[in-house]
């Protein structure tokens, strides 16, 4: 899994000592460790194309574990995925709070928004398919409906961003252009991120962006 930056050279998140460490005899995992290894290879096993609903019985597989043992950390699938959507949250929350409180441009800041949420994306293919619900189709409806919440929230910080941009430029309608503006770049994001599930990961969501952005939120 990947954290998104607004810089291009985002970082890895460090895979656990358990998985990077090739040991004959199996060490116990240290508290936590173990699941966040559980939720980095559910989000590897994600990232492959076409993939179709992922069952704990081939979870547990992967790991060379029993499906008990992946209860003893998630009391259900369900609880798995929220890890998931946890991870995409903290990541995306943080580098918008980041955004507000560096970037004093309205404009600027909700063309970086949008380009850290189709970059994140485009790191972490597996995320994707949580972000645009294709990996949540057959599981727990709370999940789509935290996603559903997700991007609310985003839309909620481009309506801020681009009222403030209204009100710079003068507008008579500041809130009803950034309510327009924030809906279409919304519209935008979700757009790309499922072009670029739906074709394999082969779409890359960051296609043309500059272009792109300043024909939405120029």
């Amino acid at each position: 899994m990947h954290a998104a930056t607004p810089a291009e050279d985002t970082p890895d998140v460090a895979p656990s000592e358990a998985a990077a460490t090739a040991a004959p005899a199996r060490k116990r995992p240290r508290p936590g460790e173990r699941r966040v290894q559980i939720l980095q290879t559910l989000a590897g096993m994600l990232e492959q194309p076409g993939s179709e609903r992922i069952t704990t019985a081939a979870l547990a597989a992967k790991l060379e574990v029993s499906e008990a043992a992946l209860y003893r950390h998630f009391a259900s699938k369900a609880q798995m995925f929220e890890g998931l959507i946890e991870f995409i949250e903290s990541s995306i929350f943080t580098l918008v709070n980041q955004i507000a409180e560096r970037e004093g441009s309205g404009l600027a800041q909700a063309q970086k928004i949008v380009a850290v949420l189709l970059q994140f994306g485009e790191r972490n293919p597996g995320m994707t398919r949580v972000m645009v619900g294709d990996a949540l189709v057959y599981e727990n409806e709370r999940l789509v409906a935290r996603m559903n919440q997700f991007f609310d929230r985003i839309e909620a910080s481009l309506r801020q961003a681009l009222r403030q941009a209204a009100e710079a430029s003068g507008s008579a309608t500041p809130t009803v252009e950034a309510n327009a503006q924030a809906s279409v770049l919304i519209s935008f994001v979700i757009g790309r991120l499922q072009r670029y599930a739906r074709s394999g990961f082969k779409r890359l969501p960051s296609e043309q962006l500059e272009a792109a952005l300043r024909m939405l939120a120029g």
